[in-house]
């Protein structure tokens, strides 16, 4: 049964794990690609074997503390690595090494825009360096689990907010705009399928007015937008259920079923487990100056709100034009490409890149990085129609033949004939004929009908084969209608 809303109250915060876009793992020089054959890329280090000792890969360093830059955060001048103590089949040393009590990145936020147009701060408590777990099989294994340890050993970084979100739409805006910023940043491609970007949901409700926090239940690996809000939203009612009818919210870890949308105990979790955490012994604590603070600071990128903010001053965009471009960073240089070779206007130029083109893909099931359509191509069809080479009617032609692979606009445009008429007499001719073909049109619209005028225009780009310039149609039709 739905809860009222006005009695009760979520409490949510975020635990997310972002993949690192390193080429190595994290204290070895094992390989990360996706998709290799299973335990491919574990080496002696990843394994724990007896005698090795871990290397801190430096770009996973780097890359974290990028991360803290972007989100206003404190960066350790030192920072310590620990090893957690737990033991699964897929965690060969029996202990992760992670950071915890001086992770490398604390006290930051990051801004989320609600549906009323608001704008939320969300504190971000701290983002550590770790590394991955391998992963456990089950299907294909008849009564037995199977083990992969080539993710074991991958870099992570641990980004854990304040329950700070309300909803399960502020949380989906929170990890939609968290997910944004390490793709624009470059340390993470955020695949959440393959697991690269993937959310662990704190939830607990409270009455509407209570300050004390409730019981809450932690929902592991959730990975797409869609499961977490269903995650959350689940959950939610759920433990308003238990309290509504006297019942006690149990703390424990869950586990979403996509096909049911439920979530379901996975184990209890009464009180804190205890990782017996220690500095990790074979890790010196790491140092990062203010210089190289700085020397990091100098590669960040433009970021998306940054850019956002820019695409509006700088080429007069709407908000919405400027969000949608920049929501991606392939996108927003694809569009400014599309205005720095056309050199035209760079409203057309957006109108063409939202609409068109994003719509063709969207229905293709491609992003941008596929486009068949470079920018370079799309540019070249929107220059054709700024210089009226072709009307914005026949770009729309043009433009399905080049997605269909018939080569550029201006092959297109030789190949069918589709030059625009801009010659005033021939327009002329094709205005007389049409009037000659309609007499009882022409008194019409002459008594007061103005609504055949579009008629006429209609007529008229028919007998041109609608080659013919529209501006000009509408201009010399008007003053022929007149006489």
């Amino acid at each position: 049964m739905a809860y009222d809303a006005s009695a009760w109250e979520a409490v949510i915060g975020l635990e997310v794990h972002c993949q690192l876009l390193t080429r190595s793992k994290i204290f070895s020089g094992a390989p990360t690609q996706y998709g290799a054959a299973p335990n491919t890329q574990a080496d002696a280090v990843t394994l724990g074997l007896p005698g090795v000792l871990p290397v801190l890969n430096a770009s996973a360093l780097e890359m974290a503390v990028k991360f803290g830059l972007a989100i206003q955060a404190q960066i350790a001048e030192r920072c310590v690595f620990a090893r957690k103590h737990y033991f699964y089949p897929d965690l060969p040393k029996g202990y992760q090494i992670s950071q915890y009590e001086q992770p490398i990145v604390a006290k930051g936020h990051l801004d989320i825009e609600l549906a009323d147009g608001s704008v939320k701060r969300i504190g971000i408590t701290r983002a550590h360096l770790e590394e991955d777990a391998g992963k456990s099989l089950h299907e294909g294994f008849a009564g037995a689990t199977g083990i992969d340890l080539n993710r074991a050993g991958t870099p992570l970084i641990e980004i854990v907010s304040e329950p700070d979100l309300r909803s399960p739409a502020e949380a989906v805006a929170y990890l939609k705009k968290l997910h944004q910023l390490v793709v624009y940043l470059g340390i993470c491609d955020g695949n959440m399928q393959e697991g690269s970007f993937r959310c662990d949901a704190n939830v607990s409700v409270r009455r509407r007015g209570d300050t004390r926090f409730g019981t809450r239940t932690e929902t592991k690996n959730v990975n797409s937008f869609r499961f977490v809000e269903k995650a959350i939203e689940y959950e939610i009612q759920r433990q308003i259920d238990i309290l509504e009818s006297g019942g006690r919210v149990v703390q424990e870890t869950r586990l979403f079923n996509p096909d049911t949308g439920e979530t379901r105990a996975m184990r209890s979790k009464e009180e804190a487990m205890d990782y017996r955490y220690f500095p990790d012994p074979d890790l010196l604590p790491v140092v990062v100056g203010p210089a190289e603070i700085d020397r990091i600071r100098a590669t960040m990128p433009e970021l998306p709100e940054a850019k956002k903010q820019r695409f509006m001053t700088q080429y007069g965009l709407s908000k919405y034009d400027a969000t949608v471009l920049t929501s991606e960073a392939a996108l927003a240089d694809y569009y400014e490409d599309v205005v720095r070779i056309s050199g035209a206007d760079a409203k057309l130029c957006a109108n063409w890149v939202i609409t068109d083109l994003l719509g063709a893909l969207n229905k293709r099931g491609e992003d941008i990085t596929a486009s068949p359509v470079t920018a370079a191509m799309l540019a070249g069809l929107i220059a054709r129609i700024a210089d009226q080479t072709i009307s914005g009617k026949l770009a729309k032609d043009v433009f399905e033949a080049m997605l269909a692979g018939e080569g550029t606009a201006d092959e297109i445009i030789k190949a069918k004939g589709l030059v625009q008429i801009t010659d005033e007499g021939a327009i002329r001719k094709a205005i007389e004929d049409v009037i000659a073909q309609n007499p009882r049109q022409l008194a019409d619209y002459r008594a007061g009908k103005d609504k055949l005028f579009g008629f006429f225009v209609g007529q008229v780009m028919k007998a041109t084969q609608g080659k013919a310039n529209p501006e000009l149609v509408n201009r010399l039709l008007k003053d022929r209608l007149a006489s």
